[in-house]
């Protein structure tokens, strides 16, 4: 690492090898060569074999890979033009076929094809670590679906629900995710061979005018670059209305992982849960007791520069005149790659937060234990109601000691003893350990939570993982820092 010229955090710091091997130049302009191959290979086995021989397109085969990048590099210094700078780079090592490569082409038939089959492998790696997030997700609901906690609405104490009903809440909005993905998925297709402005006039002149080879040329180019469609018509670039989706749904993934990571992070700091806290790890250069939720608060800026970015793609896409403009190029040399990186990078610490979050039930049932008695006073109305005593005296009675056990909470800062206030009071037919048994831990109160979560995971998320059995496990989620 040359550490005197700025690096990018997001190859530097957080991202998976993998996904900074997508989108290498390694990779980049080895997909260009797959492209001139392909290209090649399809006029030949389509009858241009007066022009483009068997010996050419073997010589290409032979070199698509062992890419001399100085000899590409000094000379788009020269030219300022990158795809010719690689086309002759190619012919110093393919002197045969030099003749031949990029033929009838123009730059964004490798430009394009090669961002499609990059970014086509960049959403498996995607949906790779989303469905693994949501089968870890799915290990913690069920391990903790009967587990009463404090609801929160507005941020205000609310109803109890259950630890793992939460977070099918998050586990929801991840199958959202993955509907989106899967759709986004059928829409990717091959750019094909196109010409220069969609027309394929070129190539209509190459086939002497046969309209039905031409047509079978962009079918077998797409074929071969691994795609079972092409786009039926393009301008000069497939419409970046597909980048514009595409980010779309990466950012939809970003702005699910920023409300989990909030939640936790809410959740932290009233000591119910944690993220996973290494036993070296610092939390504070000042305050050595600290457990900062780092994680967490790295998964929300992630996501929210990844949400953020939605909005240059809208602006390129809009800003595309007639066939093509060259204002697409820069951003989406940046864009692109930092989209996939930042959705791999907040991936994988959705995936390394969720193998290791600590509930801490202890200090849950004390929160609980605050507010339920508060929770608890129409159940006790009911019960005095069954002993024969009037609602209406009874809740006066009741609404007398809340307001008084509230004054105690907020004002004095002491514990809720309403129950005991309830209890002394002889107009009450309880005492205190009768109604301390009547409220219990909570579990009364949080209605069908239990039987949600378990409906929930076995009948709407297990079918879904079920067909992407192959992509679970195996998945690295360590941090590098």
């Amino acid at each position: 690492m040359n550490r005197e010229v700025y690096q990018e955090p997001l190859v530097s710091r957080y991202t998976s090898p993998e996904m900074q091997q997508i989108f290498s130049e390694k990779t980049k302009f080895t997909t260009w060569r797959r492209c001139w191959i392909a290209l090649a290979e399809a006029q030949y086995e389509l009858g241009l074999d007066d022009i483009v021989t068997a010996e050419m397109v073997n010589e290409l085969k032979e070199h698509a890979t062992d890419i001399n990048f100085e000899v590409a590099a000094a000379r788009e210094k020269e030219i300022r033009h990158d795809v010719m700078a690689h086309v002759y780079a190619y012919g110093k090592q393919c002197p045969k076929a030099e003749a031949i490569i990029h033929l009838g082409a123009t730059s964004q038939f490798v430009g394009c094809n090669s961002d499609l089959i990059i970014q086509k492998q960049a959403l498996a790696f995607i949906k790779k670590a989303l469905v693994n997030v949501i089968a870890n997700l799915v290990r913690f609901c069920r391990k903790y679906k009967e587990l009463a906690t404090l609801g929160y609405t507005h941020y205000q104490p609310a109803q109890p629900t259950t630890v793992g009903k939460r977070f099918t809440l998050y586990i929801q909005d991840l199958l959202m995710d993955l509907d989106y993905l899967e759709n986004l998925e059928l829409q990717f297709m091959a750019r094909g061979a196109k010409g220069t402005v969609g027309t394929q006039a070129t190539f209509i002149e190459l086939f002497k005018g046969d309209h039905e080879k031409v047509r079978q040329l962009d079918r077998l180019v797409a074929e071969k670059l691994g795609f079972d469609k092409v786009f039926a018509v393009t301008g000069q670039t497939y419409t970046r209305k597909l980048d514009m989706k595409t980010v779309e749904t990466l950012a939809g993934i970003g702005a699910s992982a920023h409300k989990f990571a909030v939640d936790l992070r809410l959740l932290s700091n009233l000591k119910v849960q944690e993220e996973p806290f290494a036993k070296k790890q610092v939390g504070s250069s000042a305050m050595a007791y600290k457990r900062n939720p780092m994680r967490s608060e790295r998964m929300t800026g992630l996501s929210r520069k990844l949400m953020g970015l939605a909005a240059d793609f809208g602006a390129t896409y809009a800003n595309q005149w007639f066939e093509r403009t060259l204002d697409d190029s820069a951003i989406r040399r940046m864009d692109i790659p930092q989209a996939f990186l930042l959705t791999d990078a907040i991936l994988k610490l959705y995936l390394n937060i969720t193998s290791g979050m600590v509930v801490f039930p202890k200090q849950i049932e004390r929160h609980l234990r605050q507010e339920l008695p508060f929770m608890a006073t129409e159940k006790i109305l009911m019960e005095c109601v069954e002993k024969g005593k009037s609602r209406q005296e009874m809740h006066e009675v009741v609404k007398v000691h809340s307001l008084e056990a509230g004054r105690v909470v907020k004002q004095e800062g002491g514990d809720n003893d309403l129950l005991s206030r309830l209890g002394q009071d002889e107009r009450i037919p309880f005492d205190q350990a009768e109604l301390d048994a009547m409220i219990g831990n909570g579990s009364e109160f949080v209605g069908r939570a239990p039987e949600q979560t378990e409906e929930f995971l076995t009948e709407v998320v297990e079918p879904r993982l079920s067909a992407y059995q192959d992509l679970l496990g195996e998945m690295d989620s360590t941090l590098s820092v």
